[in-house]
């Protein structure tokens, strides 16, 4: 049974900092895709980073810069480092796991699509105040 579990959410102001982690279990994907998604209330699940087992990352132009994702295969380990956080960050925050796109998958925006996503993770809250 594939689990996803998110942690690292809270409570920063405007500039701050925070790292977001997600462990994966459970899943028998020999390629694939883990995303962060964030969805705040009245609007749709929105990607925010994905990468995918060999390494490709891709990442929407609203955190280009700021965003960093990474994977841990060791410890099966999803992470997302965010720097200069904005009000607008503001949302719950969740990894998805979906089969592998493809580099050109990847480039053409495939990994954002929230709909083709098999799992997901619980959330995790940010909150960013000015």
């Amino acid at each position: 049974q594939v689990q996803l579990v998110e942690s690292g959410g809270g409570s920063v102001q405007a500039g701050g900092s925070l790292t977001l982690s997600c462990v994966a279990a459970g899943y028998m994907y020999k390629s694939y895709c883990l995303a962060w998604f964030r969805q705040v209330p009245g609007k749709e699940r929105e990607g925010v980073a994905g990468i995918d087992n060999y390494g490709i990352i891709m990442y929407a132009d609203s955190v280009k810069g700021r965003f960093t994702i990474s994977m841990d295969n060791a410890n099966n380990t999803l992470s997302l480092q965010m720097n200069s956080l904005k009000p607008e960050d503001t949302a719950m925050y969740y990894c998805g796991l979906r089969g592998w796109v493809g580099q050109r998958g990847m480039e053409l925006g495939l990994w954002a699509r929230r709909e083709d996503y098999d799992y997901w993770g619980q959330g995790t809250q940010v909150t960013v105040s000015s």
